[in-house]
């Protein structure tokens, strides 16, 4: 059990960018912007005396309505959780009114508190401090969290207390123990990365899947910045489902901080090992769905589809969604798809299962032996075709990899196959070993002439000698 830093402060104080520098990581988004973290974010910390766990929240601005209101509940969630807390204060724009009221706020949490001033390269460490010593946490710490500037000594201090070989008065939240980053912890269990278009209901769907309002969800596009890591237990098995921001077109994104969220979405994918695709059934499927569902085929993943909003469509518009998945994502077929709600929770029983099958097929072990025998079945129903009056030889199959299942098929003349043979190889391959949800890769080898090397070797004159004896062969047969 790991005692629990929270971090907070007004809005653009420096608060992710002290987690980034606690965690050894940028896993939080860093700009200079105000509000751009609003989910709670976990991670790991091996600085200090003893390892803790370290909550990275969005600003407190005293906000009355809006999405900052959601951000401000997770806020205070996090403080309910934490052990000790870190107010952070910023060294160059000095105290203001709104931090005497933070400072009044975490008081009557009745937990300890640090106040950390950040930003304080630069600056006389004794005038920074007088600026802030109204607030009445006796001597503040002054710190650069973008230089590391500080960092040793302020968890020095704040560790000091938790810095014993038992740490059973220690107690965190089951909220807290569920929710830590799991790339620092790399818990057993199955990544799911949740991936869409904004607005489509990703966030919606992990809080229904959790059964708790974990992030927050918003009627806005965009709501979601960064990517946020959440273990979930659920019938003896363990799940890392990733909540990622929404992905638009590259001509639509013009913010720095956009473009940034967008690649680590992306790097989402390469770090899952199932993808759950949510589609948007109301407002149908737009060419972005299209090109994420090709990244996605190309990274080879396995593929869960949940067509979202589902509920409130008349048969006529479900007839039509239908119709436009087989005409636009037709190349999904391998995939499973689900038609749910995450709002009401219709359908969304069966996603978990669907990624255990597909994460299953994508892992499995495929016997040389019964690879072989599908391909001698393969070719007995449909032969490869002819090349220059040759025909192609494929001769034997054997596996190469996993996730995806990569079979490796040797014959000759297999780089003269085509596009549409192979998509036929795929498909028998895949009906025989009912490998759905996950696609399949193929590797085709093309063997050694034995013969190739002595036939390069010929002088001019034998060579001429062998042209004529070859003629005179098929003179003969004729």
């Amino acid at each position: 059990m790991l005692p629990v830093i929270a971090l907070v402060g007004r809005p653009n104080v420096g608060k992710s960018t002290l987690f980034n520098r606690l965690t050894r990581s940028r896993d939080a988004l860093t700009a200079n912007q105000p509000g751009l973290t609003r989910d709670r974010k976990y991670g790991i910390s091996h600085l200090g005396p003893c390892p803790c766990v370290v909550i990275d929240t969005g600003g407190l601005s005293g906000a009355s309505n809006g999405i900052e209101v959601l951000s401000e509940q997770q806020t205070e969630l996090a403080i309910r959780e934490a052990n000790h807390i870190l107010f952070i204060v910023d060294a160059k724009e000095g105290c203001l009114g709104w931090d005497q009221e933070l400072a009044e706020q975490l008081r009557r949490t009745g937990k300890p508190v640090t106040g950390v001033i950040n930003k304080a390269e630069g600056h006389d460490p004794n005038i920074v401090s007088s600026d802030f010593q109204h607030l009445g946490f006796g001597s503040l710490l002054p710190i650069s969290a973008s230089h590391g500037h500080g960092i040793q000594r302020l968890m020095k201090l704040v560790l000091a207390d938790f810095e014993t070989k038992d740490n059973s008065n220690i107690i965190i939240s089951k909220d807290t123990s569920d929710s830590l980053d799991t790339k620092d912890s790399e818990p057993q269990g199955t990544k799911v990365a949740v991936i869409g278009r904004p607005n489509v209901g990703k966030s919606t769907l992990i809080n229904r899947l959790l059964g708790e309002d974990r992030l927050i969800t918003y009627n806005q596009p965009g709501t979601t910045r960064d990517s946020q890591f959440i273990t979930l237990k659920k019938d003896e098995r363990i799940y890392t489902l990733i909540d990622t921001a929404g992905v638009r077109r590259r001509g639509r994104i013009s913010e720095a901080i956009e473009k940034f969220s967008v690649i680590k979405a992306l790097q989402a994918i390469d770090q899952a090992q199932v993808v759950m695709l949510v589609l948007d059934a109301h407002a149908g499927i737009a060419d972005q769905d299209a090109h994420l569902s090709n990244y996605i085929l190309e990274r080879g993943r396995a593929l869960v589809v949940a067509a979202n909003k589902w509920d409130g469509l008349s048969a006529d518009l479900r007839a039509r969604f239908k119709e436009e998945i087989k005409r636009k994502l037709g190349f999904l077929d391998f995939a499973s798809w689900h038609f749910i709600s995450a709002l009401h929770g219709s359908g969304v029983g069966h996603l978990l299962k669907a990624v255990d099958h597909a994460y299953t097929n994508a892992i499995r072990d495929l016997p040389t032996a019964i690879l072989n025998q599908i391909l001698a079945q393969a070719l007995l129903e449909h032969p490869p075709p002819l090349v220059r009056g040759r025909r192609i030889k494929l001769r034997y199959a054997h596996q190469g990899g996993r996730n995806p299942p990569l079979i490796i098929i040797h014959g000759n003349q297999t780089e003269a196959l085509s596009a549409s043979y192979k998509r036929y190889l795929v498909n028998h391959f895949r009906q025989a070993l009912d490998l759905s949800g996950t696609p399949i890769q193929f590797v085709f080898k093309t063997g050694n002439n034995p013969y190739q090397e002595r036939r390069n070797t010929l002088t001019p004159r034998q060579q001429k000698k062998r042209q004529r004896l070859i003629a005179y062969v098929k003179r003969n047969k004729s």
